[in-house]
């Protein structure tokens, strides 16, 4: 059964739903992005979303009409449409299409493309959250504004080939000799006295929306968290280490590099993680 997409202010089935040759996100990468998770039927932190969505339009001078509320309407009605209670609905804007491919933004007039869509897939019950996932650790060789969520995801799609080729699921990205994130996620280590590692904010990291909750989170249940530069070779050390993302929540590590982590399984600190973020979510 097709799906109904939006598609600029329409919600037209998935197969009509099409956009210009010459629409910019599609020639140059300009465009930005977001992915919000659904459980039961219902948006997980939708707010928190949308809030990066006006960010990243705000570093890139591109143009966002719609308001939260009127965003989160089209969400509502896509739900409802597709039937949706478990997965994500992904949501991408680009700055349009300017008549022609030219390296020079078009004129401040030109419309916006906006689609949403719908994904149905496991995201509380994932195999991967009780079972884990191996990592292997690769060269990052993203741009420098990694805080902007942009279409820009060839080197993420090389770096989870490179996972794959090499026996893993997943890769960690390296610059200059810590870690920076994972293809799509954040990343977090665990010491032997239970403190959580994870990399500070900036422009060489996305800003989570999962990992943002997890921190306040950890405050509210004395879980310790330390914002701070990391290597691969303590992420190998580690008692235990985990990634989060929108549509993961928190998935386990059980190697890095062919290195089994703890015992190979799931630990303690990430599955308490995991639990009360389901728990929060209701």
């Amino acid at each position: 059964m097709s799906r109904t997409v939006y598609l600029n202010g329409e919600y037209v089935p998935e197969e009509a739903a099409k956009i210009s040759v010459f629409d910019r996100g599609f020639l140059f990468a300009d465009a930005v992005y977001e992915v919000t998770a659904v459980v039961n039927s219902k948006l997980v932190d939708f707010a928190g979303h949308y809030a990066r969505l006006a960010r990243s339009c705000h570093e890139l001078g591109l143009t966002l009409t719609q308001s939260e509320n009127e965003l989160r309407e089209i969400h509502q009605r896509l739900l409802v449409e597709n039937a949706l209670t478990e997965g994500g609905i992904y949501l991408q804007l680009t700055r349009g299409n300017s008549g022609d491919r030219d390296f020079h933004y078009p004129s401040a007039g030109t419309a916006s493309t906006l689609v949403l869509f719908t994904q149905a897939r496991p995201v509380v019950d994932h195999p991967a959250a009780s079972k884990g996932i191996r990592v292997v650790t690769c060269p990052d060789i993203r741009w420098q504004r990694r805080d902007i969520k942009t279409v820009q995801l060839l080197a993420p799609c090389m770096a989870k080939a490179w996972a794959e080729a090499n026996g893993a699921d997943d890769a960690f990205l390296v610059e200059d000799g810590f870690i920076t994130e994972g293809s799509a996620c954040n990343c977090y280590i665990v010491l032997a006295d239970k403190t959580i590692i994870t990399r500070p904010l900036s422009n060489s990291i996305l800003h989570g929306i999962t990992r943002k909750a997890l921190l306040r989170l950890g405050e509210e249940y004395g879980v310790t968290f330390e914002e701070r530069l990391f290597t691969p070779e303590e992420a190998r050390r580690a008692s235990e280490v985990f990634i989060s993302s929108a549509t993961t929540f928190v998935w386990p590590v059980v190697s890095v590099d062919g290195q089994q982590i703890g015992d190979g399984k799931p630990g303690q600190i990430t599955q308490l993680l995991r639990k009360i973020y389901l728990e929060m979510l209701g």
